[in-house]
């Protein structure tokens, strides 16, 4: 095997080739693929915290509208990983976190001056949303390039860390941002905000801040990542997925536990805002939890099989979703909390055991695109969660009606999950001869 970015052959289930240096190469790879997934989610949902201060700082914008700006991007980032997942295949992983990695660099410039003027129109607010969802594509590219690194026996927890770190920066985001808007670090890029109470914030540190990390990971991508030789495939190879049952089963798995975890981190602090104003401070709470569990996931998922790891998130979900139901009606926020905690994180192990059951369903050079297309599908959970809460909160006056939709998807994919994967007269399906 030759040095960066010149391997000539890859074959990771061969255990000889994988001691021998395929280990090291992955591992460099997947530690440049990590923080660059985290830059990818910092930027697609930026607008999950910089909405909660815009009307603070003199814009005048509706709790629809504002909803709409945070679950925008999740609408694009979505639409974008269907284009993202074949990339890899045709370009390279490398030369596709290098270009998909610099391109952040554009909505943060943006959103870093709009903010700084209230008479910003909201189209011009609704245009930089949807550029942040560049970000939202890279999870679907990101994944299938990890995929092709790793062995069988250790993709659940590659691709649980990889996925579950890189989904921290939705907390990283959440939690940074009422921190870094309160002191002038970009003061020589406009001027402060000065709030009703006299107290002044930079809400354009939100995106100045990643600029900079942007440019270095970009760097970084190009000099230590590699190219694998046996990933390239063309898109019309890779579109057969479509025509596969089971990548429809997985999509369906995966849109309710990582589409329930992305749309509920974009739309929390929204939601704290409008039920608990008062603990705003704890809005990247479930975001980091979530992100935290997804690798746990993954490596049970190795240990205990992931359908079985999966069944068990979804009777989990279900019961969270209808805790958080019974306490926001209570008006318990330590209930709605705690049970929405349970969410959070029973919805990020299911991320890594719907992910771990892929490569065991498809044969190598389908699982690849299938890992994207499902979470191309799950994203847009990002987009209709908040907007489904926004709805609900405007026409009932409370987000609980939402969760009752939820509620129906985890007992559909329980069920789905239970069919296909765990009966006992289910034997083990491979894609390649099952369609």
């Amino acid at each position: 095997m030759s040095k960066n970015k010149r391997i000539t052959n890859w074959n990771p289930e061969d255990e000889k080739f994988w001691q021998s240096g395929g280990k090291k190469h992955a591992r460099r790879n997947l530690m440049i693929s990590v923080p660059s997934l985290m830059m990818a989610f910092i930027v697609w949902q930026i607008w999950s915290v910089v909405a909660v201060r815009l009307n603070d700082i003199g814009f005048s914008f509706t709790e629809s509208e504002l909803f709409t700006l945070a679950a925008l991007p999740g609408l694009v980032g979505a639409t974008l990983r269907f284009f993202y997942t074949f990339a890899v295949g045709k370009i390279g992983g490398r030369n596709w976190t290098v270009i998909s990695t610099g391109v952040l660099a554009i909505p943060a410039i943006g959103i870093g001056f709009a903010v700084q003027n209230p008479e910003t129109p909201y189209s011009v607010m609704l245009l930089l949303a949807g550029l942040c969802g560049l970000g939202g594509g890279n999870f679907s590219s990101s994944s299938a390039n990890m995929s092709f690194f790793y062995p069988k026996k250790e993709k659940g927890t590659a691709l649980g860390i990889n996925g579950g770190l890189g989904n921290m920066g939705v907390s990283v985001v959440q939690f940074v941002t009422p921190l870094i808007i309160t002191v002038s670090t970009f003061s020589l890029v406009g001027q402060g905000q000065v709030l009703s109470n006299g107290e002044t914030i930079w809400l354009q540190n939100a995106a100045f801040i990643w600029v900079i990390p942007i440019a270095i990971l970009t760097v970084a991508a190009y000099f230590g990542m590699d190219n694998l030789p046996n990933a390239t495939q063309s898109v019309k190879d890779q579109f057969v997925i479509v025509k596969r049952k089971h990548t429809w089963i997985m999509t369906l798995l995966y849109v309710a536990t990582f589409g329930s975890f992305i749309g509920y981190a974009a739309a929390f602090p929204l939601l704290l805002r409008s039920q608990f104003p008062e603990y705003i401070s704890l809005a990247f709470l479930g975001a980091f939890l979530a992100a935290a569990a997804r690798p746990i996931g993954g490596w049970i998922s190795d240990k205990f099989g992931g359908a079985l790891v999966t069944s068990w998130v979804l009777v989990v979900m279900t019961l969270g979703a209808g805790g958080v139901i019974y306490f926001t009606n209570q008006k318990s926020f330590a209930g709605f909390l705690t049970t929405f905690m349970i969410l959070f994180i029973a919805a990020g192990i299911g991320s890594g055991s719907t992910f771990q059951m892929i490569p065991d369903i498809f044969p190598v050079k389908e699982a690849a695109p299938v890992l994207g297309f499902t979470a191309a599908f799950a994203a847009y959970g990002s987009f209709f969660i908040p907007k489904l809460f926004g709805w609900s909160s405007e026409t009932t006056g409370s987000p609980v009606t939402a969760f009752y939709f939820f509620i129906a998807i985890y007992v559909v994919s329980l069920v789905v999950n239970w069919f296909y994967y765990l009966r006992k007269s289910v034997k083990k399906t491979k894609v390649a001869t099952a369609a």
